[in-house]
C-alpha cells in the first residue's frame, strides 16, 4: 500500500492550495479516507474524513474553509483549502486503515505566512 501526497507549499494567509493524494496497493473506491495534520508543538489532528460511500466530515476548526473528495477512477483523494490562516500551518498526511492496519502517506508541508 502506498499513499502518496502533494500539493503543500507556501502561501499567504487568505490563499489556497489544494493537496492531493494518490493511493496504489488498495481498493481505492472501497476506503475510507482521512486527512491529518501535525503543527509544531501540536498533536496531531483529524482534519477531515470522507467514507467510500461519500459521507465527509471535518474538524471545526476548517468547516467552510476546507473541502474534501475523491476521484475513485483516478484513485485519489483532494484537500482543497481555501482562506488559510497562519494556524493551517503544518504538516499534513494522508490516512486509511484496511483491516484494523493503518497506513500513511509521507506527508507534505502546507506553511501559511500572514
Amino acid at each position: 500500500v502506498q499513499l502518496q501526497a502533494s500539493g503543500g507549499g507556501l502561501v499567504q494567509a487568505g490563499g489556497s492550495l489544494r493537496l492531493s493524494c494518490a493511493a496504489s496497493g488498495i481498493i481505492f473506491s472501497i476506503n475510507d479516507m482521512n486527512w491529518y495534520r501535525r503543527s509544531p508543538g501540536k498533536e496531531r489532528e483529524l482534519v477531515s474524513s470522507i467514507t467510500a460511500g461519500g459521507t465527509t466530515k471535518y474538524a471545526d476548526s476548517v468547516k467552510g474553509r476546507f473541502t474534501i473528495s475523491r476521484d475513485n477512477a483516478r484513485r485519489t483523494l483532494y484537500l482543497q483549502m481555501n482562506s488559510l490562516r497562519p494556524e493551517d500551518t503544518a504538516v499534513y498526511y494522508c490516512y486509511t486503515s484496511i483491516r484494523e492496519r493503518g497506513y500513511w502517506g509521507q506527508g507534505t508541508l502546507v506553511t501559511v505566512s500572514s
